[in-house]
């Protein structure tokens, strides 16, 4: 049997040719040059990432595809990873070939639900027209300004209670940046005796055990949302192994809430006494603080304050403090997802154990802080423990900063004994309730916190007296609206919010809370449909915004009947 015969033919040399550029977009020496000149001697290290993107977005006033493939070039990362953080956070830009870049101006209109019950709406309605084609109008979350509703930003300038008169005239006159002003600088707090206390430590004077346990006595809580005891959680760190780091969160994004502004605006160095107190007891190499890119005034005036502080060192061989711009991301309060992105990363939430304080930031145990918390650590060890918690009321221990806004005469922060009702809240501190109005329903702890109706409004404010009730106080951000306002608007609102800031991570929060927004806009509310989805929101999420985002639809079906007749 003949069989046909197949000539093999030696194949040609197969070795691969080796590539004369890296795969993917070619760099433009033109942009790689603008890239080097704006970055300068700053380092290229890989967690500086979204500083240098902040860098290029002030700069040019958007993010173009040659810049971020320029960037990536400079800073040794693949470009996916570049553009994959770029397009994460809200206040980046990311303009693509073809499309065409934003206006030179941005007006970003607050729509939180403080903001919205002002008149956010009728102002991002108006403002369009009145400012035309060269200004870009956008709505915007919770910027952390409600006591001044409706909060606006012109570019990165914030106008108090806006008008389509003010925000016109700011535009025309230019006024796109922000200084803050009136603050106890570095010089007036020592006069006042700042950093005597931290200077008593760093000499031996003070014991950290005792310390420790003034901290334990006063009934201090992480004042961030989480309410982890703080002397514990610092007894923690310092039983880990060394180096260790620190990390503040100033990011205060939930909406509501603005408490973290206010002292920040007024007393910045009271602050960095009590971190560097905290870093002197648990033994801190480093510090990393984490401030909310709204923040535009207090970031320029806290840089200017850390280097003063840097150049007159309260305490020799202090640690080394740095600076962070956060970018636009809620779920960035979260500790890990902040963690994430001081590294330069997409501000994911970590899965856990284990937990920050024994593999944080950049794998070292992490002592984690919200900003108040540390605040009130001089005023804490000056006066005693035992001050701090003699201040409640109705059993309860401590002060809170209360940020107050809606239906009231007089919002803003408002320093209440833990444990005061929202009635004693509004009629002792907020001067009533606005004129015309009468009072409906709260929320006690921010837009995460639930809605409460005011026949309810006896409830001691604090820390573990609201979870009975499917609500929790959070971060202390109250919302009062009155009989002109609904809970289901306000759920609307809130549930728009959590689906614009869910990091997308995790199917339950992704996709639940987009599905819950489209089931409570229309008129009648498949009660069934939401309780399933509202289960599996909070057994299956990863962090706290799946898991709470429900928290305001289930308190209007469970308190709120009527309005859903």
């Amino acid at each position: 049997m003949s069989h046909r015969t197949i000539p093999i033919v030696a194949a040609a040399d197969s070795r691969q040719r080796k590539r004369s550029a890296p795969k993917g977009r070619g760099v433009e020496p033109e942009a790689l040059a603008e890239v080097q000149q704006l970055l300068g001697a700053s380092s290229r290290s890989r967690d500086l990432l979204i500083e240098h993107l902040h860098k290029l977005q002030d700069r040019f006033g958007h993010l173009s595809a040659r810049h971020l493939a320029a960037l990536a070039r400079e800073m040794d990362m693949a470009q996916t990873e570049v553009y994959e953080v770029a397009t994460f956070y809200h206040h980046f830009d990311v303009v693509k070939e073809g499309e065409v870049a934003p206006a030179a101006l941005t007006v970003r209109v607050c729509d939180g639900l403080s903001c919205e019950m002002a008149g956010a709406g009728e102002l991002l309605q108006r403002l369009p027209e009145i400012l035309g084609r060269e200004v870009r109008v956008i709505a915007a979350p919770c910027i952390g300004r409600c006591e001044q509703a409706p909060a606006v930003a012109v570019g990165q300038h914030p106008l108090a209670q806006a008008s389509t008169a003010s925000v016109l005239a700011a535009v025309r006159a230019g006024h796109t940046t922000h200084h803050n002003e009136g603050h106890v600088d570095f010089d007036a707090y020592l006069e006042e005796g700042g950093y005597a206390l931290l200077k008593t430590c760093i000499a031996g004077e003070l014991d950290i055990d005792d310390i420790l346990k003034e901290l334990e006595g006063s009934g201090l809580r992480g004042l961030g949302g989480a309410g982890f005891p703080t002397g514990r959680k610092w007894r923690i760190v310092r039983n880990e192994a060394a180096p260790r780091l620190m990390a503040v969160n100033i990011d205060e994004g939930e909406p509501g809430t603005f408490k973290d502004r206010v002292y920040l605006e007024r007393d910045p160095h009271r602050f960095l006494e009590g971190m560097l107190i905290a870093a002197w007891a648990v033994g801190i190499a480093g510090i990393y603080l984490y401030l909310r890119d709204e923040y535009h005034g207090c970031r320029t005036m806290l840089q200017a304050e850390l280097d003063k502080l840097r150049a007159r060192p309260p305490w020799p061989g202090m640690p080394h403090i740095e600076l962070r711009r956060g970018a636009g991301a809620y779920i960035c309060g979260e500790e890990s997802a902040m963690i994430e992105s001081i590294e330069g990363k997409r501000g994911i939430p970590r899965l856990r154990p284990p937990y920050v304080a024994q593999v944080g930031l950049f794998g070292r145990p992490t002592l984690e802080h919200n900003f108040e918390t540390l605040y009130w650590v001089r005023d804490i060890l000056e006066r005693g423990g035992a001050w701090f918690a003699s201040q409640g009321r109705h059993g309860r221990k401590g002060l809170r900063s209360f940020s107050v806004s809606g239906r009231v005469r007089q919002p803003g922060v408002k320093l209440a004994p833990a444990g005061i009702t929202i009635r004693e809240l509004i009629d002792e501190h907020c001067g009533g309730m606005a004129e015309g109005h009468t009072f409906y329903a709260y929320l006690p702890g921010g837009a995460s916190g639930g809605i409460l109706p005011a026949t309810m409004g006896d409830i001691p404010l604090d820390f573990d007296t609201l979870q009975p009730y499917g609500c929790f106080i959070g971060s202390a951000a109250v919302v009062v609206l009155s009989d002109q306002d609904t809970a289901v608007g306000a759920a609307r609102n809130l549930m728009r919010f959590f689906k614009h800031e869910s990091c997308g991570q995790c199917t339950p929060c992704r996709n639940g809370t987009a599905k819950a927004v489209v089931l409570i806009e229309r008129p009648q509310w498949d009660l069934e449909l939401l309780a399933d989805l509202s289960a599996v929101m909070r057994d299956a999420s990863i962090c706290g915004l799946g898991q709470a985002a429900p928290n305001p639809i289930d308190c209007v079906v469970k308190y709120f009947p009527e309005e859903l007749k």
